[in-house]
């Protein structure tokens, strides 16, 4: 299993076709947020990070048991709570899937360091990208990415934002909340790419990891938010990621370009809140995912969500882009990827891509490498290996 990125594309094409897709594939997600979260003013009382103090935004909090975790690894606890999480020595960075810690730093994340978080980009080179042709289908004519609707909770509740530090900085990718099997109705998972997780390869586990649904909930731009209430920047809040599983094959074979772990770039987070007692599902609504692996020629549309946030975009609003899907292999050892035109670049890896299954929107795939020019996305197939973690997750920390 592993992890990969997030590119972009341009254009247009099939203009009908696509429009009648894109208001189906809205009204599904619209729904689900609406059935089982509502709006921001509606869990306003509710609402995890709302109202923190300056005490409490200055609070380091690790919990006991994650204390003990820490100390395990042979990592001072009180240096990492006064700031020791920013050295990234090869001795401190935790890889091992059994390795993953995050203690919640309250007020780490406020609207301004949100904003100067960067991409995590996973581009591949020309070469790369045509590197099996016998099993790729030809590549797609970009399509041009179209800007969600406003308000976000309204139309797509489940989709937002995740952030977390890495050596270079701050970093951004987008993810979705989807439904937990073992626990209807109260899931707190959020399906991402691996890449947003774990470094892969070269390096180990990202930290400070958040997830923000709905973020930006109006889609203001840069100066706007700069006067904006808590309530239009984080609508359902902060919730942090106590556990983060991503595959083996990511882990151990993912690199900067995504690599041959692209085909296993996918990850599964569970997340609480800052405050609140309301699961995520409860909150924003979640989607269920398919693990079936549909052959490309079986979907006559995909589409895949995100918040873009390399040049021309800047990661504060939410796009999507709809395409028929084709196939992309990076080898032929390594399993199919799906890919379509797209002009959304990094910043939306690890954002779901879905399809409509007897009038249900579920999620099938997640934006994972795209090349360097920016004209498509391709994203993992899920199937048994992705189920059988997402399970595992499920089991092991859903009920916490």
């Amino acid at each position: 299993m592993r992890s990969t990125r997030t590119p972009a594309v341009p254009r247009h094409g099939r203009r009908t076709h696509i429009f009648l897709a894109a208001t189906g594939l809205v009204a599904a997600l619209a729904l689900t947020a609406t059935a089982c979260g509502g709006s921001s003013e509606d869990t306003a009382g509710d609402k995890p990070g709302a109202t923190t103090s300056q005490a409490a935004r200055d609070k380091v909090e690790i919990p006991a048991g994650l204390a003990d975790k820490l100390k395990e690894h042979g990592i001072d606890v009180d240096d990492w709570a006064a700031g020791g999480w920013k050295d990234w020595d090869k001795a401190t960075w935790l890889s091992e899937a059994k390795d993953f810690v995050n203690p919640v730093i309250e007020g780490l994340w406020k609207p301004e360091r949100m904003q100067s978080a960067k991409e995590a980009d996973k581009t591949v080179s020309t070469q790369d990208a045509a590197a099996d042709q016998d099993v790729s289908d030809p590549e797609p004519v970009p399509v041009e990415a179209t800007a969600e609707k406003t308000p976000y909770h309204r139309n797509a509740a489940p989709v937002g934002k995740i952030f977390f530090d890495s050596p270079e900085g701050p970093m951004v990718c987008s993810g979705t909340v989807v439904t937990d099997v073992n626990h209807p109705g109260k899931s707190n998972l959020v399906w991402t790419a691996g890449h947003c997780v774990h470094a892969g390869g070269s390096g180990g586990w990202y930290r400070n990891i958040v997830f923000v649904p709905a973020y930006n909930d109006l889609g203001k731009s840069e100066a706007q938010l700069a006067d904006a209430p808590a309530s239009e920047i984080a609508p359902y809040g902060n919730w942090w990621a106590d556990w983060a599983s991503t595959s083996n094959g990511w882990i151990e074979g993912g690199s900067e370009t995504g690599g041959a772990g692209a085909a296993y770039d996918y990850a599964v987070l569970h997340v609480k809140p800052e405050s609140g007692s309301k699961s995520l599902e409860e909150t924003t609504g979640a989607l269920d995912v398919d693990f079936s692996a549909p052959s490309a020629s079986e979907v006559s549309t995909m589409g895949a969500w995100g918040y873009p946030a390399a040049p021309p975009y800047n990661g504060l609003k939410m796009f999507k882009c709809l395409d028929r899907p084709g196939r992309f292999s990076l080898s032929a050892g390594l399993p199919t990827m799906y890919r379509i035109g797209c002009t959304m670049t990094g910043g939306s890896s690890g954002g779901g891509w879905f399809r409509v299954v007897d009038g249900e929107t579920r999620l099938v795939s997640n934006t994972s490498i795209g090349p360097t020019d920016n004209t498509w996305l391709a994203g993992p197939q899920l199937g048994q290996d992705a189920e059988t973690l997402y399970e595992t997750m499920s089991k092991t920390y859903g009920g916490q």
